[in-house]
């Protein structure tokens, strides 16, 4: 009995309950450790992901497009790097955005810049400071504004009702008699014939100094003293072009306009605002020193006075209520298959809505005057924009007939549209009235709050580079070259009517209308040109980057 009691008692010495209510407390010991040590460290996982729209600018000089595109340098690329950099995205969603909902309002090709580009996703908001995080890891050329909290559901893209963009075309590019086609050009060689001036610009690929048209500095040269001892290095072998140019009223524009003490002052016969030049006074163009008296020298030839008659050409009321109207065709709904590359025109997106276009403001840059083309629509397709630009200045410079517009809208014909250059275009601003109006209790998403800053970077970045670029290279002058028939030979009759005011155009050649052929063969080109010389219509374009 002893024996069975001491069995039972040294049985009993290593009790299994002891044992397994000691095994939870390792582990409640863990789970608190693991929340002490978060707490202390502070990591980043203590915060909450927020659902954001980020408001931001940039110039797309360098870019290829705001896209991301794997192996090309983009807006995106950038941004998504610098929100890893900053803390707002986690390293395990680095690269992979569909994990924090991103989401952009608008595509940009090329080269084209924004002022009011607006992306959406879920990111780390604090600790405060991340715009300026953000802007720290970034190139100046891309400035963060701000970030404004949204709804759970927000999509940048999707919740965008509408898009606003702009378009500065120089003034000259309006005037028919300015940088003609080189055909045109060619042709006077011998005459005597003013177009001569442009030969050098065509040959050579680059603009000439002093034909871009409406230049700042001679504005301001009727108040400098003609005796000032400045002294010109200006190349001799562009006299010839620099009095052509004055000869076109120059001078007499000098008198208009030096009277005028505000700098931004008035734009000659419309009293439209002119916005004050970034470049400094007295600052010539192209580097050059710019002397009254030579200017005035140059105005005589062969020791007569060259014949000032007010003709130059000037964006004024005229002028701007045509070309408005030009504009104004695009406006509504409409297939927009021209317009565009890659698709077709019985596709559905080939159908847009542009809700406004116009051009009723001027201002001048670095010494070079624009017209402001002011474009809403709800959203736009690649090189939609440009292409529609083309063909307004086209018409403008009597190239084509304003019918042209009605024809290149149809569905069933296919016509060559030229597309202007990508450096004049930048978006303006996104608009979210629907999600402003249906959710009143959050913070209204406009612009309103970065205009300062956004006028700022504008005038820095995005107007100093349009200007800059074509002092330097002439891109809009050199592209004028190319508005003609044998390029575009679609531009040449339309309706069984010559293209009026082309006096360049032979009338044995024009193509008639052909709404009564078969409608598969339904198109306006001129079979009898040189197909090997006309330009193809960007079929090189990246199909990733698309204008929105």
């Amino acid at each position: 009995m002893e024996n069975s009691d001491t069995t039972l008692t040294s049985s009993s010495l290593p009790p299994p309950p002891p044992v397994s209510a000691e095994e939870p407390e390792p582990k409640k010991l863990k789970m608190s450790t693991t929340t002490s040590d978060d707490e202390e460290t502070g990591t980043k996982k203590r915060y909450k992901r927020r659902k954001v729209a980020i408001f931001f600018a940039y110039c797309g000089v360098g870019y290829q497009g705001m896209q991301k595109n794997p192996g090309a340098k983009t807006i995106e690329g950038d941004l998504e790097e610098a929100l890893y950099v900053s803390g707002a995205v986690p390293e395990q969603d680095r690269g992979v955005p569909k994990r924090y909902d991103w989401a952009r309002s608008a595509r940009t090709d090329k080269g084209v810049s924004a002022v009011g580009q607006v992306v959406s996703g879920r990111f780390y908001i604090d600790p405060p400071g991340l715009v300026d995080r953000l802007n720290s890891n970034l190139p100046s050329q891309i400035r963060i504004f701000g970030y404004k909290r949204v709804t759970a559901s927000f999509n940048a893209k999707k919740f965008c009702d509408r898009r606003r963009y702009v378009y500065l075309i120089p003034v000259f590019a309006l005037d028919p008699s300015c940088h003609r086609d080189r055909e045109t050009v060619m042709a006077s060689l011998g005459s005597g014939n003013e177009l001569v001036k442009c030969l050098e610009c065509s040959e050579r690929g680059r603009k000439v100094v002093g034909l871009v048209g409406n230049r700042k500095q001679n504005l301001e040269l009727e108040a400098v003293d003609v005796e000032a001892g400045i002294s010109s290095n200006r190349d001799s072998g562009v006299t010839e072009d620099v009095e052509v140019s004055l000869s076109k009223g120059d001078d007499n524009h000098l008198n208009e306009e030096s009277g005028n003490d505000n700098k931004g002052g008035m734009n000659c016969k419309t009293g439209l605002e002119t916005v004050i030049p970034v470049q400094e006074e007295g600052t010539p163009l192209n580097g050059e020193s710019v002397n009254n008296s030579d200017i005035l020298e140059e105005e005589k030839v062969n020791g007569e006075d060259k014949p000032t008659n007010g003709s130059r050409f000037c964006y004024g009321e005229k002028e701007r209520e045509r070309f408005n109207k030009i504009l104004k065709c695009f406006v509504g709904t409409h297939n927009f298959h021209n317009f565009t590359t890659r698709t077709k025109a019985e596709d559905p997106a080939a159908r847009r809505y542009i809700i406004s276009f116009n051009a009723n403001t001027t201002l001048v840059v670095e010494g070079v005057e624009f017209v402001k083309c002011e474009v809403v629509g709800q959203s736009f397709m690649l090189h939609q924009i440009r292409k529609m630009i083309g063909l307004a200045v086209a018409i403008m410079r009597n190239c084509a007939p304003e019918s042209l517009i009605d024809e290149a809208l149809q569905q069933d014909v296919n016509i060559n549209v030229p597309t202007a250059p990508e450096v004049g275009l930048y978006l303006d601003e996104c608009f979210f009235t629907s999600y402003n109006q249906k959710w009143k209790d959050h913070e209204e998403l406009s612009m309103k709050a970065y205009e300062k800053e956004a006028d700022e970077f504008k005038m820095k970045y995005i107007y100093s580079h349009i200007a800059s670029t074509e002092q330097k290279e002439g891109t809009v002058a050199l592209w004028l070259h190319s508005l003609n028939h044998r390029n575009y030979p679609d531009l040449r009759v339309i309706n069984e009517e010559a293209i009026p005011n082309n006096k360049s155009a032979d009338p044995k050649e024009a193509i008639t209308d052909n709404k009564s052929a078969d409608p598969e063969d339904a198109t306006t080109k001129n079979k009898g040109a040189d197909l090997k010389e006309a330009i193809t219509d960007n079929k090189s374009a990246d199909p990733e980057v698309v204008t929105e």
